[in-house]
């Protein structure tokens, strides 16, 4: 079961109406199934069969390719509908709407396209940034994005989708204004999207990010793991029950630089602490505060926090399936 949880504060003006897009991957089979088959041992030569919900592999020695999608899913739905269907949302001309834009995926990052719609990205995983304007915005699984948009006037169709990285298939929501027609959306685009990037998230800045400090712990975290054997990790080791928490006390700011050492992209997230996004690839930045960074192939990424939630707390790549496999460590305070 998942919902979404809207908390409400002073950016939700009255003015406006508050749109909720959900996205979700689905599959007719068993997550069980899809596990068994993500992590049964590959053939010689190392190429496995085309299993439900596994990827080909590359041969020894041969340069990895990223690797974008490790499950085979039946559907990709927008608010529990897919584009078959799509769900109209009923608009004023010269209306300001908030799109509430929320990745509930296992599995599949997104790139929501709002067509013909520019929209200002106010808020990210529930905290504010300097307001950017575009109309195309990268969602990571369980990544969250406020939107606001201005409806243009005039009768029209205004579809807002999101198509899945590194695939042509998408799903998403029509806004209708007034009398315009709806007309059959393709649940394929013309050509795949490329694999989501670190740009747009290298231009955000913290409306409050945190004050300027010396960090009093590093924590370095290289992401590591394999399709070929289908264990994930965090410094070469596939969390258990006996493996140790990384220590931090509170009252420290702490800093965790994370290296992806694999040809898969993983949406890191940390609980019970929001962090800052404080420098991508060598770059120091004001980034975004947030509590899920994707962290592409190849990428470095630095987040920092202040330890003021005393406790046991998780920390792990959102992909669920690399969680299960290993991608999970723990944070205790001393």
């Amino acid at each position: 079961m998942s919902a979404p949880l809207i908390i409400r504060d002073d950016r939700d003006e009255a003015d406006q109406q508050e749109v909720v897009l959900m996205l979700r991957d689905f599959s007719f089979t068993q997550p069980e199934e899809i596990y068994a088959a993500l992590t049964k041992p590959k053939t010689m030569g190392g190429m496995g069969a085309k299993a439900p919900g596994m990827a080909m592999q590359p041969k020894p020695g041969a340069q990895a390719a990223p690797d974008l999608n490790d499950v085979a899913y039946d559907a990709f739905l927008a608010n529990d509908r897919t584009l078959a269907d799509p769900e109209i949302v009923r608009v004023d001309p010269g209306a300001r709407v908030l799109l509430r834009a929320i990745n509930g995926s296992s599995m599949s990052n997104f790139h929501l396209d709002l067509g013909a719609l520019n929209g200002e990205l106010i808020a990210v995983d529930g905290f504010r940034v300097k307001p950017m304007t575009t109309r195309r915005f990268p969602l990571a699984v369980a990544q969250r994005l406020d939107i606001r948009i201005t409806i243009p006037r005039g009768p029209a169709a205004y579809p807002v989708l999101a198509i899945v990285e590194g695939s042509a298939r998408r799903t998403g929501i029509v806004f209708l204004a007034n009398a315009g027609s709806v007309a059959r959306i393709p649940d394929a685009a013309a050509s795949p999207s490329p694999p989501l990037t670190l740009d747009v998230e290298e231009t955000l800045e913290a409306a409050a990010p945190l004050a300027p400090r010396i960090a009093d712990r590093i924590h370095i975290l290289d992401l590591t793991g394999d399709m070929a054997s289908y264990v994930w990790s965090i410094n070469g080791e596939p969390w258990t029950r006996d493996t140790p928490p990384l220590m931090i006390a509170e009252g420290e700011r702490v800093e965790l630089v994370l290296a992806n050492k694999t040809p898969m992209p993983h949406p890191m997230h940390l609980h019970g602490h929001q962090f800052q996004v404080v420098e991508i690839n060598g770059g120091r930045i004001g980034g975004a505060v947030r509590d899920t960074i994707l962290v592409p192939p190849g990428a470095r990424v630095v987040l920092a926090f202040d330890a003021d939630n005393p406790g046991w707390w998780a920390f792990h790549c959102h992909l669920l399936y690399h969680l299960e496999a290993g991608m999970f460590a723990t944070f205790r305070y001393v």
